[in-house]
């Protein structure tokens, strides 16, 4: 195995400088999965990600297609429910399940479109609005993200996917670790077996670590 080099970390950090480093560390975790679909567990068949063999046609090599093949692959699977939805332009479903797929292949701004042409007709469809406050998300706007998951919460005020999604945000895009540990509070006691418990478990622990520091303050340097 090759020696892998550490790079020296300083004995004494500035607080922004740890709660930086905690953020930073998370944010692998979301990248690798953290947030959940609000519609998860009833998701049709055509709103399912590309399959690999499917990316790899595409790339024409094993590693991640840029963002325009992944628009046109979209572009391709949502072909079928396009044309449903010039018969039926009313169907929230099928503006959902077009959602779902540009959301699934990270066309979010587009994603969003759909979605929110769908909640016009179902207002308060939870599902579909945690969904499309996740695209927010992802295109950079917490505060929107935020207002669209309580506006889930008042539909769906236990919705586990959208009190889990809504802990992450208000961590990561607001650095409020009190208003996400109590929201994920809330996940668990209105959830009693939600079966992502042990993620929420261990972001839970993540961060209580850094939640005592004080903007100015100065901290020990996180074990190396």
């Amino acid at each position: 195995m090759p020696n892998v080099e550490k790079t020296s970390t300083p004995s004494i950090w500035t607080s922004s400088q740890a709660y930086t480093l905690s953020v930073i560390c998370l944010l692998i975790g979301l990248a690798g999965g953290w947030f959940i679909r609000g519609s998860q567990g009833r998701r049709s068949a055509s709103s399912e990600s590309p399959a690999p063999a499917a990316t790899q046609a595409m790339t024409g090599q094993s590693g991640e297609p840029t963002s325009e093949q992944m628009r046109r692959m979209a572009d391709k699977q949502a072909e079928p429910l396009l044309q449903q939805l010039g018969k039926e332009p009313n169907n929230a479903d099928t503006l959902a399940k077009i959602g779902n797929i540009y959301y699934d292949t990270q066309q979010f701004p587009v994603a969003i479109d759909y979605y929110q042409r769908a909640l016009k007709l179902r207002p308060a469809d939870a599902s579909v609005r945690t969904d499309m406050a996740t695209a927010y998300w992802y295109t950079g706007n917490a505060d929107l993200a935020i207002s669209e998951f309580n506006r889930a919460l008042a539909d769906e005020p236990n919705k586990p996917n959208a009190l889990f999604n809504l802990g992450v945000v208000q961590w990561q895009g607001k650095m409020d670790s009190d208003e996400a540990l109590a929201t994920w509070q809330r996940l668990l006691e209105t959830n009693p077996n939600y079966e992502g418990k042990g993620k929420v478990v261990e972001l839970m622990a993540q961060v209580k670590k850094h939640s005592g520091i004080k903007p100015g303050t100065q901290a020990k340097a996180l074990p190396q």
